[in-house]
C-alpha cells in the first residue's frame, strides 16, 4: 500500500534553522519540503501557490508574530495542520498559539527523529504537547465556561468522532473504526469545530471533556 508523502512548509526567520529543517525533511522517505518562508507575511502571500499538509511556524517571527500568523493561516487554509517552533517552552505563547489553531509545538533543540515523528503524529491527527500545556487549555475552557447548548448541537456521529478524538485516536483509525472514509471524518471534524466555535483538536476535546 502506498503511503502518502507528507508535504511540509517552514516559516522561520533564522536562515540556518530554516535550511537545516528543510534538509532534514527532504532527506526522509515519506516527507517532502514544500516551500520555506522567512516571514509570516511572505508565507501568507505565497502559500496558496503550493499548499502543504503541515506547517512549522516559528513562534517569535518578526513583525507579524507566529501566533497571528497561525490565526491568518487557518483563515486562509482551514484544514492545514500547524506545529509551533519555539526555542523555550514559553507556556503563555504556546497556549495562545493552540487557541489560534495550532495542533502542537516543538522545541527547536528537539532531535531530528523526534521532529519528523511529531510531524507524522500531527498529520495522523494527534496533538504533540506536554501535559502542563494541555492542562492549561482545559483550565482556560473551565474558567470561560462551556454551554451545554454547544454540545447538544453535535450530531450522534459527530459525538462518536469526538469521543475518539478525546481518546487520542488518529483520523485514519477513527475512519476504520466507524467504517467511514477519511474525508467523511474530516467533514465531521469541520462540523464539530464550527458548532463548538473552536479551531483545533485540543480546543474541541477540552470543551467536550468539560461538558
Amino acid at each position: 500500500m502506498l503511503t502518502k508523502t507528507i508535504r511540509v512548509s517552514i516559516i522561520e526567520d533564522d536562515e540556518w534553522i530554516r535550511e537545516n529543517l528543510a534538509t532534514q525533511i527532504a532527506r526522509k522517505e515519506g516527507f517532502a519540503c514544500a516551500r520555506c518562508y522567512g516571514s509570516g507575511e511572505a508565507a501568507l502571500h505565497e502559500i496558496l501557490q503550493d499548499v502543504p499538509d503541515v506547517v512549522l511556524v516559528d513562534i517569535n517571527l518578526p513583525k507579524m508574530n507566529g501566533i497571528e500568523c497561525v490565526r491568518k493561516l487557518k483563515a486562509v487554509i482551514p484544514g492545514v495542520l500547524i506545529l509551533m517552533l519555539t526555542a523555550y517552552e514559553d507556556s503563555d505563547k504556546i497556549f495562545k498559539s493552540l487557541l489560534a489553531g495550532a495542533s502542537g509545538y516543538l522545541l527547536k533543540r528537539t532531535p531530528q527523529n523526534e521532529i519528523l515523528q511529531a510531524i507524522a503524529d500531527v498529520h495522523r491527527g494527534n496533538s504533540p504537547m506536554t501535559g502542563h500545556i494541555a492542562r492549561k487549555v482545559v483550565q482556560y475552557f473551565n474558567q470561560r465556561g462551556v454551554t451545554e447548548n454547544e454540545i447538544e448541537k453535535l450530531s450522534n456521529r459527530e459525538r462518536e468522532v469526538l469521543d475518539r478524538l478525546a481518546e487520542g485516536i488518529p483520523y485514519k483509525e477513527i475512519a476504520d473504526t466507524l467504517s467511514l472514509s477519511i474525508d467523511t471524518v474530516r467533514m465531521h471534524i469541520k462540523g464539530i469545530y464550527s458548532k463548538l466555535h473552536v479551531h483545533s483538536r485540543g480546543e474541541a476535546v477540552a470543551k467536550y471533556l468539560l461538558k
